[in-house]
């Protein structure tokens, strides 16, 4: 009885699937940052917002979140966005800004590395903004 109710649940559950081909076509794409506001210092313990400002290419890329890498009193930032290429997107060329909240947690001078792309050789580029804390 157990095989029957078994092979009859497994049987219903095959055929009542729809494979679908509607689903999302989608990618995630990095963003050159064209400029970051910061203090010019920080001060220990102390939360502070950080804006940066991005060429949005067209209506198909939306903001999705920041790549946040950290090594000690250095952090390496891109900005990436979803790119949704089956859209009807017109080219915009917009700038939007973006910021997250950076709580200083170390004292030194801290190093923030903003990806601004490749240049005509293929090497990552970076917008350095060096910030002292003052304790």
């Amino acid at each position: 009885m157990k095989k029957i109710i078994f092979l009859s649940f497994l049987m219903v559950s095959l055929f009542s699937c729809k494979i679908s081909d509607d689903t999302p076509n989608f990618y995630y794409e990095a963003q050159p940052v064209v400029s970051a506001t910061l203090p010019d210092s920080f001060q220990f313990g102390e939360t502070y917002e950080i804006t940066m400002t991005y060429m949005k290419p067209s209506g198909c890329h939306v903001y999705n979140n920041l790549y946040y890498d950290v090594d000690l009193n250095q952090r390496d930032i891109a900005i990436v966005t979803v790119v949704f290429p089956d859209e009807d997107c017109e080219e915009i060329a917009e700038e939007e800004e973006v910021s997250f909240n950076f709580k200083v947690n170390n004292t030194g001078i801290y190093t923030f590395r903003f990806w601004q792309g490749p240049d005509d050789n293929g090497v990552d580029t970076y917008l350095v903004v060096e910030v002292p804390v003052e304790e």
